[in-house]
């Protein structure tokens, strides 16, 4: 059946031959691949609906069932002489209704797919938000659940603008502090590299930066579980920590360090400060490189020195000074490059072993 028949049935316009037709495709082959065609031409063209006219659609409907009926109840009172009249009527209302079924029908798969479009719409959008914070500074982020992020230096998050589904997923590169807001019904995750951590209500830190293999997690309070994102997609569960307790998961080896006690070395950074406790000095300057935006090159012969410390609200220059009283250092500060693109490259520091005279 061609389209511009059926446009002549809903205009009221057909022959008899032609109103047949139509009669025999509501039957057969209304939902085919070429009605859905059809359908799909109409939705393309289709002005965005609003309830007023969701009102009006099912108030129609409510008047032809209610004239069906009437027509019903007319049948058993009429006397014998309009008995075959209120018949045919009565006949001729039912086999609309059925026909009125595939319209219906119609109309019920064009919302639905409008619908689901705009459901795919919705998703994509999902997570479009992310915050970054710079080299150098720091910042807090609310989530719609009233969860809580702190992002450490050169930390972001991807996160959707609402949750959605049977969890909360976000996404971490760098290091954040979360306070969960409690809902057993759906957990929170973050996804740090391939490794889930799973929360209920709970207070942690992830670190997580893209050029370190280890990531680490400290749970404050509550419980958290961590799982293993396999090659095939799938999550394995490797193990399930309590308050106090540190982790260390090894991206490439897939082993697991864990040690217990004091967390403020790892949780101090929210509040500006850097607690290291026998600290090997590589690891002191990739924080140090982080929070002031600088590169360090450190000489082999230093590699073995570790420092036990505690600073805040110091300079960078306080700092490098501290570590040449504690420990024979020097340290040279080279000037920054002008680049090709017109911005300068990162200032370079270069800690080297004091040389005796």
């Amino acid at each position: 059946m061609k389209k511009e028949l059926l446009i002549k049935y809903l205009n009221n316009r057909c022959t008899e031959t032609e109103l047949s037709e139509v009669f025999r495709w509501f039957n057969a082959d209304a939902l085919n691949e070429e009605g859905k065609k059809w359908i799909f031409e109409d939705w393309n063209s289709y002005q965005e609906t609003n309830l007023e006219e969701d009102e009006k659609f099912i108030s129609i409907f409510d008047k032809i069932q209610e004239k069906i009926d009437r027509s019903s109840q007319k049948s058993n009172v009429k006397t014998s002489k309009t008995i075959t009249f209120s018949v045919i009527e009565n006949w001729i209302t039912r086999v609309a209704a059925v026909l009125l079924i595939p319209v219906l029908t119609f109309l019920f798969y064009t919302l639905s797919e409008k619908r689901n479009i705009s459901d795919q719409y919705a998703n994509l959008l999902v997570d479009s938000l992310e915050v970054i914070a710079p080299m150098g500074s720091r910042t807090v982020v609310q989530l719609s659940d009233g969860s809580v992020v702190h992002l450490n230096y050169g930390s972001r998050i991807k996160y959707p603008q609402f949750f959605s589904g049977d969890t909360r997923k976000v996404v971490l590169t760098g290091e954040g502090y979360f306070k969960v807001a409690h809902n057993p019904q759906k957990p929170f995750i973050v996804k740090a590299g391939n490794l889930n951590i799973k929360a209920v209500g709970t207070t942690f830190n992830v670190m997580a930066y893209s050029d370190n293999n280890i990531i680490e997690t400290t749970l404050v309070e509550g419980k958290v579980i961590l799982d293993q994102i396999t090659h095939n997609g799938n999550t394995k569960t490797i193990g399930t920590m309590i308050p106090g307790q540190h982790v260390n998961f090894d991206l490439k080896t897939t082993q697991i360090q864990s040690t217990k006690g004091k967390v403020e070395k790892y949780i101090s950074w929210i509040e500006g400060k850097l607690i290291f406790e026998d600290t090997p000095i590589l690891q002191v300057t990739e924080r140090l490189s982080r929070m002031f935006n600088v590169d360090f090159e450190i000489k082999d012969e230093l590699k073995d020195y570790n420092y036990t410390v505690t600073l805040e609200d110091e300079s960078l220059s306080q700092i490098l000074d501290l570590i040449t009283i504690a420990t024979p250092v020097l340290y040279k500060t080279l000037p920054r490059k002008k680049l090709l693109d017109g911005t300068y490259s990162k200032q370079k520091i270069i800690l080297e072993k004091r040389k005796w005279n």
